[in-house]
């Protein structure tokens, strides 16, 4: 009897196993954030940093979903707030090669600019594509519609650029660079993303990261260059 009921439950386990590993992989992905920011320049102070980021694959389309926030207050008063949201598609051509459209929307109430959105389509190509190393490129172009602090809207025709490199230094760590340019006739906006990150259970990381945001035409009294340096909790799923 003993040798009878070791062997159903052998052979219940051996079935569980098989439907867990025959199980398909979820074509949905992504991860959020929350963490200490110290930020400098048109502000200079202490808030928190949320963010979230989704992803969906299926066949040879992906799509992308992003959203931040940064917030705070100093005595009731607020001393920083800005929001952006993202969408991004990408149509693969071939291993390496891929089309792609996206929306990006800006805001920030202490820059130069109070809001910046943009549409651009374009190409892109994965150039290194390893277990450790990974390097896609993007050249595209698009329109972008801007409106200064002082109420001044601005509508041009840009250039975009992007590269996007992520090193797995370990099985617990990886180090990411995201720069990207959006080149208008009335500004140029250039933003620039460094962080590395170190599993601390499961999937959740802890991420140190330096942003740095830069317009290259903006009110006088206002500085051009923002940077964000955050301490953040990431969780993957």
């Amino acid at each position: 009897m003993t040798l009878r009921l070791i062997s159903i439950l052998t052979a219940l386990s051996v079935s569980f196993s098989t439907m867990a590993q025959e199980e398909p992989e979820s074509p949905w992905s992504g991860k959020a954030t929350l963490g200490y920011l110290a930020t400098s320049g048109n502000t200079e102070n202490s808030t928190l940093n949320t963010g979230v980021e989704v992803g969906f694959a299926t066949g040879a389309w992906q799509h992308f979903a992003s959203a931040a926030a940064i917030h705070s207050k100093e005595n009731e008063t607020t001393t920083a707030e800005a929001y952006a949201l993202g969408w991004k598609t990408e149509r693969n051509l071939s291993d390496t090669d891929f089309l792609f459209g996206r929306l990006d929307w800006r805001k920030d109430r202490f820059s130069g600019y109070d809001s910046q959105f943009s549409q651009t389509v374009g190409y892109g190509r994965r150039v290194i594509n390893t277990d450790r190393h990974v390097l896609n490129v993007e050249v595209g172009a698009g329109a972008r519609q801007s409106e200064l602090q002082s109420g001044i809207t601005e509508n041009e025709a840009i250039l975009r650029g992007g590269a996007y490199y992520r090193w797995l230094l370990s099985d617990t760590a990886e180090f990411r660079q995201d720069l990207t340019t959006e080149a208008g006739s009335d500004n140029t906006y250039l933003e620039s993303v460094t962080a590395i990150s170190a599993k601390l259970l499961g999937d959740l990381a802890l991420v140190a990261s330096y942003t740095v945001k830069h317009n290259t035409d903006v009110p006088a009294l206002t500085e051009e260059t923002d940077t964000y340096t955050a301490l953040s909790l990431e969780y993957s799923f």
